[in-house]
């Protein structure tokens, strides 16, 4: 069979094969069996396949009402987490026939502009994170099939929640921090008002206040090295009993918190415990490498595409938080004899 310069279409494949364009379309939507032989079906994959045929997809979706795109709204990139989010839902996107459009809030949190004419007539979906849930009015993401991560389930916007066990990674953390003897803890804690960060906050002084002869200082700073820097910096200087062990919201300010007790003549873990929550590459290029909390990125943007198409087909999405697991390396050691 000789190509024509032109895009082959149904109609050639039918000729081609010797059937109608009914039944091309049976073939190659897969829902032949039971309706045409299994010669005939073979007989059309093969004159599609020697014309070079594609179904026009965007024909067929708009016939079906939809997009098949989904739009995944995260924090600006500063880290590689919400790149292993897209990874991971990207992967169940395209097993389904669905596009992941990334879309990072330009301020990293707060309203952002709507990247779209109108986020309803181009998309099927959306799920994002609660540390963006700011940008979902901008792009009126809330008014589509949604999905939030990292969210409150008493109080999302979303249609459904996927969360990280966050309440058990700190648990992990604190109870390893006991374990090793330590009772004065500085918590160095995101300055982000995201639920994500609240639940670290609570965990943390619930946990502690259950044990007799404890104490909790709370720092705040920005994610960034340099605003943990200073934070730790300012609260390591303030007169009062020292802490025996700084507990970071994250990796990245691990880091700062790193720079700041170096900066100020202590060694890690001899002089003072650090954790970290991510274990992103971060935790293992910065000495000693760092105990945290391994959250799986990717397997978090799976379960967030899973449940968005679900919530698509009308069915109950997967429950249950997503396990999480204390990494212990060489940033914590039980604390010095007074």
């Amino acid at each position: 069979m000789a190509r024509s310069s032109t895009r082959p279409t149904s109609r050639d494949v039918a000729q081609a094969a010797g059937v109608s364009q009914a039944a091309v379309s049976l073939v190659l939507g897969d829902k032949w069996r039971g309706r045409v032989s299994e010669a005939t079906a073979e007989r059309v994959r093969d004159a599609a396949r020697e014309l070079g045929y594609r179904p026009n997809l965007a024909a067929r979706n708009l016939r079906l009402g939809r997009t098949r795109t989904v739009l995944l709204v995260v924090p600006a990139l500063t880290t590689e987490f919400f790149a292993g989010v897209y990874t991971g839902a990207a992967r169940v996107a395209a097993a389904h026939g669905f596009g992941v459009v990334l879309y990072p809030s330009p301020e990293g949190i707060g309203p952002a502009r709507d990247p779209f004419a109108s986020a309803q007539a181009a998309l099927d979906g959306v799920i994002a994170s609660s540390m963006a849930a700011d940008a979902l009015t901008a792009i009126r993401g809330d008014q589509l099939p949604l999905v939030m991560l990292d969210s409150d389930p008493e109080g999302s916007l979303g249609a459904a929640t996927v969360n990280l066990d966050i309440t058990d990674g700190v648990r992990q953390v604190i109870d390893h921090l006991l374990d090793l003897g330590h009772r004065h803890v500085l918590h160095l804690a995101a300055d982000v008002p995201s639920w994500t960060f609240e639940v670290r906050a609570r965990e943390l002084a619930a946990r502690l206040a259950a044990v007799p002869g404890t104490q909790l200082r709370t720092a705040r700073a920005p994610i960034s090295i340099e605003g943990a820097l200073t934070a730790t910096e300012t609260a390591l200087t303030t007169p009062g009993p020292r802490p025996t062990a700084v507990v970071c919201d994250d990796d990245k300010l691990a880091a700062g918190a790193y720079k700041a007790l170096r900066r100020l003549g202590l060694r890690i873990p001899d002089d003072i415990s650090v954790t970290g929550l991510d274990d992103l590459a971060l935790a293992t290029a910065i000495d000693p490498e760092l105990t945290t909390v391994r959250l799986d990125a990717e397997l978090f943007g799976e379960r967030g595409m899973q449940a968005l198409l679900a919530v698509l087909e009308g069915r109950e999405p997967q429950g249950g938080d997503i396990p999480v697991q204390l990494v212990i390396r060489g940033s914590t050691a039980p604390p010095r004899a007074a």
